[in-house]
């Protein structure tokens, strides 16, 4: 199964996000409101909360799930989050940008192209 992004398509910062790793990755991308009901099965409940990464072993959500999603691209270098994994406290940080950047995606998304 190609890995599959979801995320919030109410959302403008979200919808280009995903869609900018869409045309430069092998990431199929799907909004809330075009989930299958098979693949909210595979969501925790709180899914609205944060975007998620599912592939055929596992589901991936908020900072891991871009990450990852971002992994599948032709713009992350080889091995550049392998790298990051051994970071100590790498995880946690990530984490935190990723609730950073989405409590304020309306500033962030006006800052980017």
């Amino acid at each position: 199964m190609q890995p599959t992004l979801v995320y919030d398509d109410d959302c403008g910062f979200c919808t280009r996000s995903a869609r900018f790793v869409a045309r430069h990755g092998s990431v199929r991308i799907v909004g809330f409101s075009e989930l299958s009901h098979e693949q909210r099965e595979r969501l925790p409940p709180e899914y609205q909360e944060c975007a998620h990464l599912l592939t055929d072993d596992t589901v991936y959500s908020c900072g891991e799930a871009v990450e990852r999603a971002f992994a599948e691209t032709e713009l992350a270098p080889a091995g550049l989050f392998d790298a990051l994994g051994r970071v100590p406290g790498y995880p946690a940080t990530r984490e935190r940008v990723y609730r950073w950047v989405a409590e304020n995606r309306g500033t962030v998304g006006r800052l980017l192209p």
